[in-house]
């Protein structure tokens, strides 16, 4: 018998399926590439996007960090000149602290509303000493380190010294 009643195909038809196969294969192969190359450069554009967003996000809070830079420095020259007086020098420091709390205005950085009842939201206390008398209990006694908040949300707590009636003196 011949091959093609054995199988009901002749060697043609196979080779043809076959033929046809090949093709499917390369044709989904060709695809493949085109998609890898397709998703390669989407993800170096997205790559160099992202770089080019976080440099120009950032860039005008370099460019307050680099002027403050530039007074740090003024600042320091000025100290070795044999004519500067305490007076200028306090004033000159009181510049750059100006300077540098308008840095952070700029990047909506504000100090926390000082308060003279301890409010745990905004206050850190570090240290508690004994109220002069009741009236006082949960006064602010001293601020040591100012708060900072951003949009309303402390970033920052101020740390305080609060008063807490009761309290002995550690010296009775």
């Amino acid at each position: 018998m011949s091959d093609k009643a054995d199988s009901g195909l002749s060697l043609r038809d196979v080779a043809d399926t076959l033929s046809r196969i090949q093709a499917a294969l390369d044709k989904r192969n060709t695809e493949a590439e085109v998609q890898k190359e397709a998703f390669d450069r989407l993800h170096q554009e997205l790559t160099q996007y992202k770089e080019d967003f976080v440099f120009q996000t950032t860039k005008p809070f370099l460019l307050d960090l680099l002027m403050f830079y530039d007074s740090l420095t003024w600042f320091h020259r000025s100290l070795v000149k044999p004519d500067v007086t305490p007076e200028v020098i306090a004033e000159s420091f009181q510049y750059l602290v100006d300077e540098f709390l308008e840095v952070l205005y700029r990047q909506d950085i504000v100090p926390v509303e000082s308060s003279r009842t301890f409010d745990a939201r905004i206050h850190k206390a570090v240290k508690v000493v004994p109220a002069p008398d009741v009236s006082r209990n949960n006064g602010v006694d001293q601020v040591l380190k100012r708060g900072f908040c951003r949009g309303g949300r402390v970033l920052r707590p101020e740390e305080v010294v609060v008063y807490r009636h009761g309290l002995k003196d550690k010296e009775d």
